[in-house]
């Protein structure tokens, strides 16, 4: 059993998968940390700073409310903590993993698609080689 978990999200359909594994691995008095990063744009001479820090704005919105909807889905009982950073996701997931001293990191599989993951990786292969703890893989099946 472990007493601190965190457990990444980024919205994706495979939540309840995840919280299945997590509720069954949590110490009884053990604390689930839910994390959503959201990307973050650079202007650039395409694009005006008003434009880019409204796109921010809506990624971070859109990650509390992915935090928010996962820690709803929990049964009641759990000690479970939300947070929501900015930044690249797997270098993001570990350095919480690490600042909030997590035992274990539960994470999807899959959650992009396509030539999204093609292009950018697969951030759970990225957290899994580069983890300093413990790290469950949770493969999903559709």
């Amino acid at each position: 059993m472990y007493n601190k978990i965190l457990l990444p999200t980024d919205g994706s359909g495979y939540a309840d998968q995840e919280i299945d594994r997590v509720t069954k691995l949590i110490d009884c008095d053990g604390e689930i940390i839910i994390l959503s990063v959201a990307g973050k744009l650079t202007s650039s001479a395409f694009q005006s700073r008003k434009h880019v820090q409204k796109v921010n704005a809506g990624m971070l919105n859109e990650a509390k409310g992915i935090v928010a909807k996962m820690k709803k889905k929990f049964p009641e009982g759990y000690n479970i903590k939300t947070i929501v950073k900015t930044g690249f996701p797997a270098e993001t997931i570990n350095e919480v993993a690490e600042k909030e001293g997590v035992e274990l990191i539960v994470i999807s599989s899959s959650g992009k698609s396509g030539l999204h993951k093609f292009i950018i990786g697969s951030v759970a292969e990225k957290v899994l080689k580069t983890a300093e703890r413990d790290v469950l893989l949770v493969h999903n099946t559709d």
